[in-house]
C-alpha cells in the first residue's frame, strides 16, 4: 500500500457478503426440515417459518438504517494513495471471517426442524434476503448521491465486524463509477472506462 493510503472495502459489497450464504443456508436447512414431522407438524412449522421469513426480512432489512445513513453523510472524499479493494475479495474475506457463524446457525436451523419443521431454515432465509435489501437501498443511496461509499478495511478486521459496527468512525466516498462493483454491490454488467 502506498504511504498514506487505506484499504478501502465497499459498505455494499460488506452487507451484501453475507445474503447468498444464509439464504442458500435457509433454503437447504428448510428443506431437510420438512424431512422431519417435528413436534408441531410441518403445517405449523411451515407457517411459523414464513412469519419469522417476513419478520426477519424486514429487520434485517431496516437494522441501523440511522447509522448507516449518518456516516453516509458525514462520508468524506477518498485519499489519492487509498486502495479500493477489490468485490470478490471483499467477499472472501467476510465469508472466510463468518464461516463458522454460518455453521453454526445452518446448523442451529437444522436442529430446530426437530420442533418446528422448516422455521429455522425459514428464518435463516429471511436473513439472506434482508441483507440483499439493505443493499439495494445502499445502492439507491449511492446512485441519487452519486457517490460510492467504502469503509476502512482494517475496520472490518474480526469474525463479528460491521460496517456501522464500533470501530467504524467513518465512511469514504468516491465517483460512481470507481472499483468494480455497482450502486448495491453487485457486479458491474460491463466493465466502466474510468
Amino acid at each position: 500500500m502506498t504511504r498514506g493510503g487505506q484499504g478501502l472495502a465497499r459498505v455494499a459489497v460488506v452487507v451484501r457478503a453475507g445474503a447468498a450464504p444464509l439464504w442458500w443456508l435457509g433454503v437447504l436447512a428448510a428443506g431437510i426440515g420438512l424431512l422431519a414431522p417435528g413436534l408441531t407438524g410441518r403445517r405449523i412449522g411451515v407457517l411459523a417459518g414464513a412469519a419469522l421469513f417476513v419478520l426477519a426480512t424486514a429487520v434485517v432489512a431496516c437494522a441501523r438504517r440511522r447509522r448507516y445513513a449518518a456516516l453516509a453523510a458525514a462520508a468524506s472524499r477518498a485519499a489519492k494513495h487509498d486502495v479500493l479493494q477489490d468485490r470478490a475479495v471483499t467477499v472472501r474475506n467476510w465469508r472466510r471471517g463468518h464461516r463458522w457463524w454460518l455453521l453454526l446457525a445452518f446448523l442451529v436451523a437444522l436442529g430446530s426442524a426437530f420442533a418446528a419443521p422448516a422455521a429455522g431454515g425459514m428464518l435463516l432465509a429471511g436473513c439472506g434476503a434482508g441483507l440483499w435489501l439493505k443493499a439495494a437501498w445502499l445502492g439507491r443511496r449511492e446512485q441519487t448521491d452519486e457517490a460510492l461509499l467504502w469503509v476502512r478495511v482494517d475496520w472490518l478486521r474480526g469474525g463479528a465486524a460491521h460496517p456501522t459496527g464500533k470501530r467504524v468512525k467513518a465512511y469514504r466516498s468516491t465517483g460512481i463509477a470507481a472499483g468494480d462493483a455497482s450502486p448495491g454491490g453487485a457486479r458491474r454488467k460491463s466493465p466502466t472506462l474510468v
